[in-house]
């Protein structure tokens, strides 16, 4: 059975794809939206060690709940798509597509830090008092939380190539609010220049 697997971006919790969920539900797909540790209605949960790694498990965790469910089309948006690309790296065998929505797209070894421009880089260090929590940016969903400074930092590890699985599917809105560098990092097939490391 195939199941769609939403994850949000940064500061947004599952309640980003209650429009689309609805939409799948009512032609009959399965769908899991997943709110990740220590943001919106699971902000109660931020500690400083919240990172990518606790978010890739997020997702590991809830499909364990669903064993036979294999063709997975993982979606995800902004930052989700660090995590649904560690996702994918670790049950290959059980996706089928990854669906990017202005989406980061890592390499091994790169982190958010990594693939965003100096205007992101010092969103992600304008900390709040816990010295860990980035505040949402003023145009996010008045429902956004504080997203976990580690999840930005860390690196991902990946082993395989993401040409593996059917389909990769790369949206890119061109008209919202703010700025953000994602389309200098979306990959289509194209390689961009090598970022500098801090």
């Amino acid at each position: 059975m195939t199941i769609y697997v939403l994850v949000p971006g940064a500061c947004h919790g599952a309640w980003c794809f209650d429009d689309l969920t609805a939409a799948l539900r009512s032609v009959g797909h399965r769908v899991l939206a997943i709110t990740l540790t220590g943001v919106a209605e699971r902000a109660h949960l931020a500690h400083a060690g919240v990172n990518l790694e606790t978010h890739i498990t997020d997702v590991l965790s809830a499909l364990s709940a669903e064993p036979d469910a294999e063709n997975l089309v993982l979606v995800g948006h902004s930052y989700g798509g660090m995590v649904i690309t560690g996702v994918a790296d670790r049950i290959p065998e059980r996706v089928d597509a990854l669906v990017y929505i202005d989406a980061l797209v890592p390499r091994d070894g790169e982190s958010c830090w990594h693939l965003v421009n100096d205007e992101e880089r010092q969103w992600y260090l304008d900390v709040d008092d816990t010295g860990y929590g980035v505040p949402p940016m003023p145009f996010f969903n008045r429902r956004a939380s504080a997203h976990p400074l580690a999840s930005f930092l860390q690196r991902i590890r990946l082993t395989g190539d993401l040409n593996r699985f059917r389909r990769r599917d790369f949206v890119y809105a061109l008209k919202w609010p703010g700025r953000f560098a994602v389309a200098a990092v979306i990959r289509t097939g194209q390689e961009r220049p090598e970022l500098e490391r801090p």
